[in-house]
């Protein structure tokens, strides 16, 4: 059974969970899905449009496939991800034959002594491990006017929607790479915005879970406050999948101790009916201004409201005022936390703190510093410990600005279980020289509170898909997950992407 297509034609590519259901039958085989994968990021990522989403191919992932195949002979099958291909961000560590890098030349080669816990739980659940995706070098920290998409180490991704067009990031080759179907399954990190951004701008579903609900151990940090894995997918059921896959406590992360038992179960789970009966508070201080993007969140309105959520519309959740105080914490935290990261996962690199990554770029300054720099980076370093007052001062601005007078008082206020707002606009134009030209965007209250969002596609706004958020209350996932599969399930507004080269009209 032929498990995708490898031309760039907009057919639908089989969902994670159809691809289960073929491998439970014995229809498909883990092994040819594999190849499928393979043959598809050969001709899409690696030939044709050339989006260059994977940074790194698994060389043993078809000699795994072929081990899961004869575990399921046997009779042995470890889960419903069994035989199931991912790609795995370049800043989450995977102990085998691939580096770890987040896409820095000061990391190429390098490799982990063992994975991350969420890469644990996933091959210990079945899941082939088929390669690694570029991101934004250093997930997105090291420069003020960065090219979303870009790293040394892999180049530049490109909007599969539209070549011309960023991926945003950081997790910009998860998303690319998802939604041209080179693999039913992926995973990103966030610290603000760098899964819930792309997701939209690729046409994905995407879940930043609460801080704390799945390890952050083995994964490149920007900052402990923030940072969170979570998975990018083509539909919500898959993203719940991976969901339940990755969920856990941690010895290695005490953040995951916090975390109630509860996890959302497989696709079967989810009901279409999940919001009747919802209250649902619209956060209009996010839209976007822009009439195409917020015309199609006035039509999900529209859809919420027949589906039986009690809109509460609108609801005074205002634009951040804690920006500056969330960089100061990123910053901070940065400095202490990548060496930690630098000697437990990365004990033989030339770098071992972020002054050594800094000097790095300034020798190969010809390939790491050729379109901007690292002043953030530069910031960073000059910082004080995290027993300073301003950091001190910036975590206690921040947990007030986000969680006490922000998400959780518009919540208790209104009596709302979710907000929506749209998740940002369309995908800007690649402009390495300047740098990106990002526009609205809805990541930075439950990213900052560190409390679940979930993004799903809303439609196309002249082409460029557009995401519709789900903002919760700590530890709300399964909620989400259940509000955006109803929603999902009553539009079916996800498109496949097209390729196309120009999105602007050209003129004569």
């Amino acid at each position: 059974m032929a498990a995708t297509r490898t031309s760039t034609s907009a057919h639908p590519q089989p969902s994670a969970a159809d691809l289960a259901a073929a491998l439970a039958a014995g229809t498909l085989s883990a092994e040819a899905l594999v190849r499928d994968c393979l043959a598809r990021i050969a001709a899409i990522d690696r030939s044709g449009p050339r989006i260059r989403s994977v940074i790194e191919l698994n060389p043993d992932a078809v000699a795994i496939a072929k081990a899961l195949d004869g575990e399921r002979k046997a009779g042995r099958v470890r889960g419903p991800l069994h035989g199931l291909p991912v790609l795995v961000k370049d800043n989450i560590a995977t102990a085998d034959r691939m580096s770890t890098s987040a896409g820095s030349l000061a990391l190429d080669g390098v490799r982990a002594p063992r994975d991350a816990h969420v890469v644990k739980l996933l091959r210990d659940g079945g899941a082939v491990i088929l390669g690694k995706t570029n991101l934004s070098e250093w997930a997105n920290i090291r420069s003020t006017r960065s090219t979303s998409g870009w790293s040394a180490r892999g180049g530049l991704t490109r909007n599969p929607y539209a070549l011309d067009r960023n991926t945003s990031g950081s997790s910009s080759g998860t998303a690319a790479a998802i939604a041209a179907g080179l693999a039913p399954l992926g995973i990103g990190t966030e610290t603000d915005g760098s899964i819930v951004s792309p997701s939209s701008i690729c046409g994905l579903v995407g879940l930043k879970p609460t801080v704390g609900r799945m390890s952050r151990d083995g994964i490149i940090p920007i900052a402990h406050t923030q940072d969170t894995p979570g998975p990018m997918t083509r539909t919500v059921a898959d993203a719940a999948l991976l969901y339940a896959a990755m969920s856990g406590r941690d010895d290695a992360d005490p953040a995951t101790a916090t975390a109630p038992a509860e996890r959302v179960a497989t696709a079967g789970a989810l009901r279409d009916d999940a919001l009747s009966g919802a209250r649902v508070g619209v956060a209009r201080a996010f839209f976007t201004g822009n009439d195409a993007v917020d015309g199609l969140i006035e039509q999900a309105i529209v859809v919420l409201k027949r589906l039986g959520a009690e809109v509460v519309d609108p609801v005074d959740l205002a634009q951040p005022p804690y920006n500056d105080a969330e960089l100061r914490i990123l910053l901070y935290e940065l400095k202490a936390d990548l060496p930690k990261y630098l000697a437990a996962f990365a004990p033989n690199a030339p770098v071992k703190t972020l002054a050594d990554v800094i000097a790095f770029n300034r020798r190969h300054h010809e390939r790491e510093l050729a379109w901007f720099g690292q002043e953030l980076f530069e910031k960073a370093d000059a910082l004080a410990g995290l027993d300073s007052k301003e950091y001190l001062d910036a975590l206690a601005e921040c947990r007030k600005g986000a969680r006490d007078d922000g998400i959780d008082r518009v919540l208790k206020a209104n009596r709302l279980d979710a907000l929506v707002a749209p998740t940002g606009g369309p995908a800007w134009l690649i402009d390495p020289i300047n740098g990106d030209h990002v526009g609205a965007s809805f990541s930075t209250p439950a990213a900052v509170a560190g409390y679940p969002h979930l993004t799903v596609p809303a439609g196309l706004a002249d082409g460029l898909p557009i995401g519709l958020s789900f903002v919760g209350p700590a530890w709300s996932e399964a909620r989400l997950l259940g509000y955006g599969h109803a929603y999902e399930q009553a539009t079916r507004l996800r498109r496949e992407p097209t390729y196309r080269k120009v999105s602007t009209p050209q003129q004569a």
